[in-house]
């Protein structure tokens, strides 16, 4: 049986408190850096394309190839982490992120960009989750509700500064600069990380499951394209088909991974009911990650004609409720337990998103702001409930595992949002007989996200009333 062990000298008492209060701050950092860059691309596409002489929609492959390499990677991460050392590929994680970003800055051909793109996903996919695993390993068990309050912030600013901070780097400079200013941010994490980070690594790690690795890179990859391509209407069949191979692939890794000893990415975890339900429920929230920036852009910007940067200072109002709850959710969940917030909660988060549906062009930008505000309260109280509740009994040797699993779960999850949005609207636009989408048809896309969110109260009412105790 595989052991943890530190390969370092045992820092002192102060240094090792300094260090639990700043991993979420430096995990939390990293993660800002990957949504922020993700989300923020989109708005430079038109610029790139004339840069590199070809057309907006072909530049859509620059989104794509970075998901598809952060939806293939990510299985592998804790496998890395525990037979590389989770500080070493931490670090790695965040150098490739950079140097990667400088090359996208510095392509000089649309091919090479693409290439860029892919390997900063690949970084994207290690840098996240390899850095929970740390924080895991380092955070007690009683902070762990603390730290990831923390780690949840940088997960909803990320999509909503976006928009609006792209639009404004594109107008003021040019393009390179989204990718130019994740380098200072990754240079300040490679010196938090070596002066604050210990190492974490598994004595005699097992090997790598490759035909696990192949058969979850297929599904994975071909479920984040096939939903990438409901999102962006590429046509239903090549989506339909992509998403079937997905399903098949993932049916012969089930069978796979249970003949192993050690899989890549181990379903036994599932049978740990507060895993499941985190993963199952909470991607039913996770949802609402991508798809609600998505759609208040659309709400906004196509159905009441507002300008990108007052469309982005409105939906900006969501970042900073989900900056209020970090003050209140610790609280909130000592008061009530994991339980009865998860399945309370859920149904609020889910009654705001349907709320913008209510949103007419008479409505006041002060009532749409305190909707938003509060959402945003609501669904980051809801994600830091169910993120903490995920490792909430997983032995400390299954940590890495957890990790990779659930960071799966989550890149599964939020483009699947994206895809059913983007779909409802469609069906939408289809009954309504419009070529293209009129406000109502965007709205049915909130209606859709919002049910979805109500309906995870029903897993999360099955878990038991002592479930998460002990995380705060």
């Amino acid at each position: 049986m595989s052991t943890e062990s530190n390969h370092h000298v045992k820092p002192d008492k102060t240094q090792h408190a300094t260090a639990i209060r700043l991993i979420p701050f430096i995990v939390g950092c990293a993660l800002f850096m990957q949504m922020l860059d993700s989300s923020v691309v989109a708005m430079a596409l038109p610029m790139m394309a004339d840069t590199f002489n070809t057309t907006a929609v072909r530049m859509n492959i620059a989104i794509t190839a970075y998901l598809i390499a952060v939806a293939i990677f990510v299985p592998v991460c804790g496998w890395a982490a525990d037979h590389f050392g989770a500080k070493r590929i931490f670090l790695l994680a965040i150098l490739l992120f950079c140097l990667t970003s400088l090359g996208c800055s510095m392509a000089p051909t649309f091919e090479t960009f693409i290439f860029f793109r892919f390997m900063q996903g690949i970084a994207g996919a290690m840098m996240v989750p390899v850095g929970r695993i740390i924080m895991l390993k380092t955070v007690p068990r009683e902070q762990l509700l603390k730290a990831t309050a923390f780690l949840s912030i940088p997960a909803l600013l990320g999509p909503m500064l976006g928009p609006p901070l792209g639009g404004f780097i594109v107008t003021v400079t040019s393009w390179h600069w989204i990718f130019l200013i994740n380098i200072p941010m990754g240079m300040l994490g490679i010196f938090m990380v070596l002066k604050y980070i210990q190492e974490y690594r598994t004595e005699n790690p097992p090997r790598l499951d490759w035909p696990g690795f192949i058969l979850s890179g297929i599904a994975m990859a071909s479920c984040v394209y096939g939903f990438e391509s409901l999102a962006k209407n590429q046509g239903f069949i090549n989506a339909y088909f992509l998403l079937a191979i997905s399903f098949v692939s993932g049916i012969l890794y089930w069978f796979h991974a249970k003949r192993v000893a050690n899989p890549i990415i181990d379903l036994s975890l599932l049978k740990i009911q507060s895993f499941a339900i985190s993963i199952i429920a909470g991607n039913l929230c996770r949802f609402a990650i991508g798809s609600t920036p998505f759609l208040l852009a659309l709400l906004l910007q196509i159905g009441f004609n507002y300008s990108p940067l007052s469309a982005g200072l409105i939906t900006f109002a969501g970042a900073l409720g989900a900056l209020a709850m970090k003050f209140v959710a610790i609280p909130i969940l000592k008061k009530f337990g994991f339980r009865r917030v998860l399945t309370v909660n859920a149904v609020i988060t889910g009654l705001f998103i349907m709320a913008c549906a209510l949103f007419t062009l008479e409505t006041p930008v002060w009532l749409m702001t305190m909707t938003l505000l509060f959402g945003g309260f609501f669904r980051s109280l809801e994600f830091t409930s169910v993120n903490t509740l995920s490792f909430a009994n997983i032995k400390p040797e299954k940590m890495s595992q957890a990790s990779s699993f659930s960071a799966t779960a989550q890149q599964v999850g939020i483009s699947m949002g994206m895809g059913i949005a983007t779909l409802s609207i469609d069906l939408s636009m289809r009954l309504n007989g419009s070529p293209t989408p009129s406000i109502q048809d965007i709205k049915s896309g909130f209606i859709v996200i919002g049910a979805a969110s109500i309906l995870s109260a029903l897993w999360f009412y099955r878990l038991e009333k002592s479930a998460g105790s002990g995380m705060y």
